[in-house]
């Protein structure tokens, strides 16, 4: 007998039975949905988890949700890059040499950053090649989950979803330019880059300064955070160059320029490309020419050749050609970048530099 004289019926038993059951099982099958969809699973063995439904099969990636993911790898990987500076133990090791015969270094920094980097933009796009300066390790690999959420000021410049065929991206990671200077402790010169190619074309640029916290972003027939200055020197230009060959390109730049050419000589292709444009950091110099004579490796141009192209400006080897972003991840004819200039009347007066930048 029930209480309050209440008689429960076997079958009204079962009826109460297989309701409780029911919501039962509604609850904990979305909450196991839940649970494979935060740890990715069905993602590739080798390359992050399972990304936005979107780009998981292979189909089509937005361009807006790849750049809003490539700032924030960016961004994650300077974390990265400014907390191994700032503890002093880098972990200073070399890979090899270069082509001039200098030390080609790798320190933690680039390694934590590399790992950040890519596994932020694998989970996220799975289906996307991408081309990193760094080997990532399988034992290392991480599910770093993006939230979906497209930052306003994106948002503000690209209204609408750029959609592109997953298959025609390439992605190309720098965790870390400039190492030497980061060995060097010369701050200003060091950034993080991320650069996404479409049919080898630079489309979207991201480049970030990891210890002033300055981010430049722009996608070519899209918008953009950053801007060209309002002038440039196109008789007497200043000139940033590597460090490592300055004197080289001093050469041949006052016999074409004049005596009144200045040569800046700076770390880092991300800076170089920074100091051509309008930049809110005090750090930063400006040049009105970007000059580089000798084999140069795409992660290293890509964001930069993004940004520039993006905002009129021009990226090329030294001979005028555009630089193709898939095959090698190497150029051997240097590059001549200019902007708001007549960038082929520049090609045409630097044939010097162009025999030098072969050798």
């Amino acid at each position: 007998m029930a209480p309050m004289g209440i008689r429960l019926s076997p079958l009204g038993v079962a009826v109460f039975c297989l309701l409780g059951l029911g919501v039962l099982y509604h609850l904990y099958s979305g909450f196991l949905a839940g649970r494979f969809s935060l740890f990715g699973l069905g993602g590739e063995p080798g390359g992050g988890a399972a990304g936005p439904a979107a780009s998981a099969d292979g189909g089509t990636v937005d361009l807006r949700e790849m750049l809003a993911v490539s700032v924030l790898a960016a961004v994650r990987g300077g974390e990265e890059v400014r907390r191994v500076r700032e503890s002093n133990v880098l972990h200073e090791k070399s890979k090899g040499k270069t082509r001039e015969g200098a030390d080609d270094k790798m320190t933690s920094g680039d390694v934590l950053s590399n790992r950040k980097m890519f596994y932020l933009l694998k989970t996220a796009f799975p289906s996307v090649q991408i081309n990193t300066e760094e080997h990532v390790d399988a034992a290392d690999q991480e599910v770093i989950l993006w939230d979906r959420k497209i930052p306003e000021d994106i948002l503000k410049e690209i209204a609408t979803p750029q959609e592109v065929p997953a298959e025609s991206v390439t992605v190309w990671i720098d965790p870390l330019d400039a190492t030497q200077e980061y060995t060097e402790d010369l701050r200003k010169y060091v950034t993080t880059m991320v650069c996404v190619a479409v049919n080898g074309k630079p489309v979207l640029g991201v480049i970030h300064k990891p210890f002033s916290e300055y981010t430049a972003w722009a996608m070519v027939d899209g918008g953009s955070n950053v801007k060209a200055r309002t002038s440039y020197n196109e008789k007497t230009p200043r000139i940033v160059v590597s460090r490592s060959h300055s004197g080289m390109v001093k050469q041949v730049a006052l016999q074409t320029f004049g005596n009144q050419t200045t040569i800046i000589p700076a770390g880092g292709a991300g800076y170089k490309v920074l100091a051509l444009l309008d930049v809110p950091d005090k750090s930063q110099e400006k040049a009105d020419l970007y000059i580089h004579v000798t084999y140069i490796k795409k992660w290293d141009i890509c964001a930069g050749n993004a940004i520039l192209k993006a905002l009129g400006g021009h990226m090329t080897t030294l001979s005028g050609e555009e630089i193709s972003y898939t095959g090698s991840d190497g150029i051997e004819g240097g590059l001549l970048a200019s902007i708001r200039m007549n960038h082929q009347a520049l090609v045409r007066k630097l044939p010097d530099l162009e025999k030098t930048g072969h050798k």
